[in-house]
């Protein structure tokens, strides 16, 4: 299919062609119709992509803070390439849209095949000829409103939300600064409300465009056109002032927040809607005691991964008005005749014709409000569209033959992880052949193939496990899927290599073991990379054999998770310790050269801080501190071990000491900070080829899991539990 994306490296805007979406449980997959072009959201992306590097980072200091926290934990080396692995990827534009649902997935029978809706969402209803769309983050259109007009329905939600923010009553006076989409939007809800309405913008055309709407008076920025709305308002109120003031400006002007203060009564509401600069004159807002609020997308449910992707709804009792039916009210103001949107259409491009669409709309040449893009007509009984690409051209050999005597490999997952740790050493082995990927969205799935040479690119697992040339499969998915795919991928017979965790539960744990022993497929390796890490090796070789009265402990300073973050969504994917503490528990098994026999866990006053007390079955102990209080800058893991009138401590994989003589003797790592993962790739590459057991043995990975899933256990039952 076609797909509009960018890539923030070199500025490319291109109309690629890549495989669709698979459909699947909790959404519909939906064939567009039209989609919106955003010309202040997405021409902002647009317009950042062409920056310097300087120019990007004084775009996104948030971005740049972030960058400097991790070259502080992981090295310069290591930050350099996930950046550069971040910025060369295409990247999807486009978050409204109007199409036809085509297959409907389990948990959205709402919905039919055939049916016209419209979708939201910058991960979702993007500029591509299919997308798969979940349940409340799409609408059906009412009869009488046309695709072009639906289309509008994610923008006018936006305006709808700062609206509501406003709370404007029947009669109130507001003020709209900024009248590109958004705010020529909100004039049109304000009007149809019963508000009275003045606005500003620098583009006359802009301005009278919302008068045609019923805005009383519209004037340009500069004094004269500050003063003549200065006047309106004051006939329209008395000489109070504007009772709200919608903010739908962009850019890094801090005028209109100036300006808002200026023309608003004593007491009104000033409404954030764009991403507008808001350097509050102090004294002017407190002498009016303003009320300021921001208006958050497209309404409540926004950001909310259990909203939007588990299509878990709030009650109307206690939130009228979510995302969603803020989408199907803009629809139904549009069907009643309440509100025209067919004005801002200022013209339609075919979807071949995108990259010159952005061209024209970011030189000026085209002077837009609302362009749209179009797209083929729906056929009732169409073919299905592919979800696979192949990289290759046609009559070209891909099977086994293709590449006698090598190793042909399959990923389940290209993200950020796998395609800067895993993906780079992988395809550098000789002999390793990159035969399939397969992600749910389509420019991951992409973004591989471009970079790695994968020889097809899919959007559905099922794809990969069906794939009879492979020799063996990553799984590099969520947590709460790899137990499943775990299974799933060893019934093929196939090698399979899945990053932690190996499980979630007890009982997933009985599942995989179950499966193992009916297809006597043991080819199995977990991500427990730390113990491959050439600096803890060098250091365990200095250190020696441990005693049965070694001791160890590890400090891990997890940090705090971004808000949008999907560990934070601990019913699906457990707990963080669930997900990440395999890795420090396999190292200190490793360390002591013995599986864990008992744990003891008690949590820290944060939620997701723990301390965990091991005893190995040798006798040696392990002490693990997980916290998320620490500095953001500080090493984020520290390991100290003692035994034998020995001492060594570990400096997060940088730097390393052993103090085992009258000096201690000081090792460093060569080319920064280095964890393991290249080496335990060349491990199970090497075991997959010559037969030999894999790197870890199977007792040990399942021992990792099962004292992972034990440290849950412990700190809900306050009493060590026995392995």
């Amino acid at each position: 299919m076609k797909q509009i994306a960018q890539n923030y490296k070199s500025g490319e805007l291109a109309v690629l062609d890549v495989p669709a979406p698979a459909c699947r449980p909790g959404g519909v997959l939906v064939q567009s119709l039209f989609s919106l072009i955003s010309a202040g959201t997405e021409l902002m992306k647009v317009s950042e992509a062409s920056m310097s590097m300087v120019g990007m980072a004084r775009a996104r200091p948030d971005q740049v803070r972030k960058v400097f926290d991790s070259i502080s934990q992981q090295g310069m080396l290591t930050t350099y390439k996930k950046v550069m692995t971040r910025l060369d990827s295409y990247t999807p534009l486009g978050y409204s849209l109007c199409g036809v649902v085509i297959e409907v997935g389990r948990g959205a029978e709402e919905f039919d095949v055939g049916q016209l809706v419209a979708a939201a969402g910058n991960e979702h209803a993007l500029h591509a000829e299919y997308n798969w769309i979940p349940v409340n983050l799409c609408v059906p259109v009412p009869a009488g409103v046309c695709a072009e007009h639906a289309a509008f329905a994610t923008v006018g939600a936006i305006a709808l939300q700062g609206v509501r923010q406003a709370e404007a009553q029947l009669g109130e006076v507001a003020c709209v600064i900024g009248l590109g989409l958004v705010g020529q939007l909100v004039v049109r809800l304000l009007t149809a409300g019963g508000v009275r309405v003045v606005g500003l913008d620098v583009l006359p055309d802009r301005c009278r465009l919302a008068e045609k709407a019923g805005a009383v008076l519209c004037a340009p920025p500069t004094d004269d056109g500050i003063l003549a709305v200065e006047r309106a308002l004051a006939g329209l109120t008395d000489g109070r002032g504007a009772d709200h003031v919608l903010l739908a400006a962009g850019g890094s002007s801090n005028g209109p927040a100036e300006t808002a203060a200026r023309l608003a009564r004593d007491r009104a509401r000033v409404v954030d809607i764009g991403k507008t600069r808001l350097d509050l004159p102090w004294n002017a807002y407190y002498d009016k005691e303003l009320d300021v609020r921001f208006s958050r997308s497209y309404g409540p449910g926004r950001y909310d991964e259990k909203y939007e992707l588990q299509g878990i709804d709030y009650p109307a009792g206690y939130v009228r008005w979510t995302e969603r039916r803020n989408l199907a009210c803009f629809l139904d103001l549009i069907s009643r005749g309440d509100l025209e949107v067919g004005s801002l259409v200022s013209a339609v491009f075919p979807i071949e014709d995108a990259a010159r669409a952005y061209g024209d709309l970011s030189s000026g040449v085209l002077r837009a409000v609302g362009v749209l893009l179009a797209y083929p007509a729906w056929q009732p009984g169409s073919m299905a569209p592919a979800i696979s690409r192949p990289a290759v051209p046609a009559g070209r050999a891909t099977s086994r033959e293709a590449g006698i005597g090598q190793l042909s490999v399959g990923f389940i997952g290209a993200g950020s992880y796998a395609s800067s740790m895993l993906l780079p050493p992988l395809a550098k082995i000789t002999g390793v052949r990159l035969a399939h990927v397969a992600t749910t969205r389509s420019l991951t799935a992409l973004n591989a193939q471009r970079r790695f040479g994968f020889s097809t690119a899919s959007t559905s697992a099922d794809a990969v496990l069906g794939d009879g040339s492979l020799d063996a499969i990553f799984i590099v998915t969520r947590h709460h899927t790899h137990a499943d795919l775990v299974c799933r991928a060893l019934r093929t017979g196939k090698a399979v290599f899945v990053e932690k965790p190996l499980a979630l539960t007890g009982d997933e744990l009985e599942r995989i073991a179950k499966v193992i022993a009916d297809t006597g497929n043991d080819r199995l390796m977990v991500g427990f990379n730390r113990r491959f890490a050439p600096l803890l090796t060098q250091l365990k070789s200095a250190f020696g054999t441990p005693a049965a009265v070694s001791h160890c402990r590890y400090l891990v300073n997890a940090g705090r998770l971004e808000a949008d973050s999907w560990y934070r969504n601990a019913e699906l994917e457990g707990s963080r310790f669930a997900g990440e503490g395999g890795h420090f528990i396999d190292t200190l098994s490793w360390w002591a050269e013995s599986l864990p026999a008992e744990v003891f866990a008690v949590s820290g006053p944060d939620g997701d801080d723990l301390q965990a007390t091991f005893r190995f079955e040798n006798g040696s102990t392990g002490v693990i501190t997980y916290t998320a209080a620490g500095h953001r800058r500080f090493p984020k893991e520290t390991l100290d071990a003692a035994g034998g009138g020995r001492s060594a401590r570990l400096d997060n994989f940088r730097q390393a000491a052993i103090w085992s003589g009258r000096r201690p003797t000081i090792m460093r790592s060569r080319g920064g900070q280095d964890k393991g993962q290249r080496q335990q790739v060349v491990s199970f590459v090497d075991a997959c080829r010559s037969g030999a057991d894999m790197p870890i043995s199977l007792g040990s990975l399942f021992a990792t899991t099962r004292a992972t899933i034990a440290v849950g256990e412990s700190l809900i039952s306050g009493r060590p539990e026995r392995l």
